[in-house]
């Protein structure tokens, strides 16, 4: 009796390619429903709206830079002025808009009682929003939002 070889034949290797057949078919479908629905998604009432001055875009708020450097010398937009002048400027800048910001920079070594003066300066000429700014620290962390 010959029983002749035991030989087991390969079977077919296992498919190792991702078959991106149905993700294509499912993505088509999803842009042609995108495609359907975006325009009823806009208002279908067709409107002319009346023209007015009232209705335009508010402005974007206008600034001032006012410095104080180590010395005690104010700038207003980098120009320097004495105490007077300054006065006056701000006064001319508060008449031609109330709601312009002054941006104070002061040097760290400018005593407090110059930065309040300068403060009372702006103040006195009808400018009461005033932001101070200032570096951020070195090696500080992020604030946490």
């Amino acid at each position: 009796m010959g029983f002749g070889r035991l030989e087991r034949t390969q079977g077919p290797q296992p498919m190792s390619d991702i078959n991106v057949t149905p993700l294509v078919d499912v993505m088509l479908v999803l842009v042609v429903i995108f495609i359907i629905t975006a325009p009823l998604l806009a208002s279908t009432i067709r409107l002319d709206l009346p023209k007015t001055d009232a209705a335009k875009p508010a402005e974007t708020p206008k600034f001032v830079t006012l410095v104080v450097d180590k010395a005690g010398q104010a700038f207003l937009n980098d120009k320097a002025l004495a105490p007077d002048e300054l006065a006056r400027r701000l006064a001319e800048t508060a008449a031609q808009n109330p709601d312009t910001e002054v941006q104070l920079r002061a040097d760290e070594a400018v005593p407090y009682g110059k930065v309040v003066e300068v403060m009372g300066l702006a103040q006195k000429a009808g400018l009461s929003r005033i932001g101070f700014v200032a570096d951020p620290a070195r090696g500080s962390p992020a604030p946490a939002r």
